[in-house]
């Protein structure tokens, strides 16, 4: 963490006019915590949005770039993330501390562990009581071998009326639980589940919908769509799924299912960037990007959940084929430690 105060030195900030104290090289999120108030947060790292809050006044020098996940509306209205925002100057922020008072902490354990792919593993746990969320958002994942430590992943299924939830855990080099997740069995384990977290779901209206997904990111997208069918939504859907060879796709069965029941019409568009010449893959190849003109127009509605690359890629794509930014809605599975 950089300094951009002198040691000796704090700075005040007023979070919906409780005053909290910033001490030398503290970005307003860490200030916040510390000083006991429930500041909505999850990944830390400027990748979720979770924290974002309005700037009222002062100055605050920004870790990373904020636009990779706020919208132009919300930066040009203030808005900033108390995760990557160092304050140069006494501050006065407004947040919505709505969100994170409805997180709640659940205790569950491993019923069911199945490899997807070479590098994804899908998880299905038994909750011990039933926690409501939105298809599409996702929670701290804790596993009891691991102790304390926590990864954020995505709920791949709506709520169900068992109290069972499921996440795909890609292994990343490094990453704790990912790692234990894709080399040895889990079931049994407990696991804590605390969510639910981010703004990534389905809203309201009859344009035609067009879904991008990236590796483990197909996880929301199933969940959205998978909640979209129960509630006999009509509207036509595109799915464009991005991944490396043909071994690396999956749910491909449930995915035709879903077309099959949609109640509108539904095209599923398998890419791969990394399919070799002489393979005998006759679909799409290269990037998930390279084809969005093909089906963008103005009045789609994109949903977008993958790697930071191919979002931004993605996202200036849908730009130039006229789609509004107020409707791409995106969420970035970063890295953090290792993991998600």
């Amino acid at each position: 963490m950089f300094s951009f105060l002198r040691k000796q030195e704090t700075v005040t900030a007023q979070v919906n006019g409780l005053p909290v104290t910033i001490q030398a090289g503290e970005t307003l999120l860490q200030a916040a915590l510390r000083s006991g108030i429930a500041f909505p947060h999850s990944c830390r790292v400027g990748g979720c949005a979770t924290c974002k809050c309005r700037l009222l006044s002062g100055r605050v020098k920004e870790l990373t770039r904020p636009g990779y996940v706020l919208s132009d509306d919300e930066l040009e209205r203030g808005y900033i993330l108390a995760c990557q925002s160092v304050a140069l100057t006494d501050i006065a922020v407004e947040v919505d501390l709505s969100a994170q008072q409805a997180r709640s902490k659940v205790a569950g354990r491993v019923i069911g562990q199945q490899r997807l792919t070479h590098d994804i593993t899908q998880l299905r746990i038994q909750l011990s009581e039933s926690l409501q969320y939105k298809a599409g958002q996702f929670a701290q994942l804790s596993l009891a071998p691991l102790g304390e430590l926590e990864r954020s992943y995505s709920f791949a299924t709506p709520v169900q009326p068992d109290a069972q939830v499921q996440f795909f855990i890609r292994k990343v080099v490094g990453g704790a639980l990912s790692t234990l997740v894709n080399e040895r069995s889990v079931v049994g384990e407990e696991v804590v589940v605390d969510g639910p977290l981010g703004d990534f779901w389905l809203r309201p209206a009859d344009a035609p919908l067009l879904f991008i997904a990236g590796g483990s990111g197909l996880a929301p997208v199933l969940a959205v769509l998978r909640d979209a069918l129960h509630a006999s939504v009509r509207r036509p859907a595109t799915l464009l799924f991005g991944a490396r060879e043909e071994h690396d796709l999956y749910a491909l069965e449930e995915i035709k299912a879903i077309a099959q029941d949609w109640r509108a019409a539904f095209e599923f568009v398998p890419v791969l960037s990394g399919a070799a010449a002489d393979s005998s893959w006759k679909g799409r190849r290269g990037m998930v990007g390279d084809y969005l003109a093909q089906h963008a127009t103005p009045e789609s509605h994109a949903y977008l959940c993958g790697p930071p690359a191919m979002i931004d890629a993605c996202s200036a794509t849908l730009a130039q084929c006229g789609v509004d930014s107020k409707h791409i809605h995106a969420d970035r599975f970063t890295t953090i430690w290792g993991d998600k």
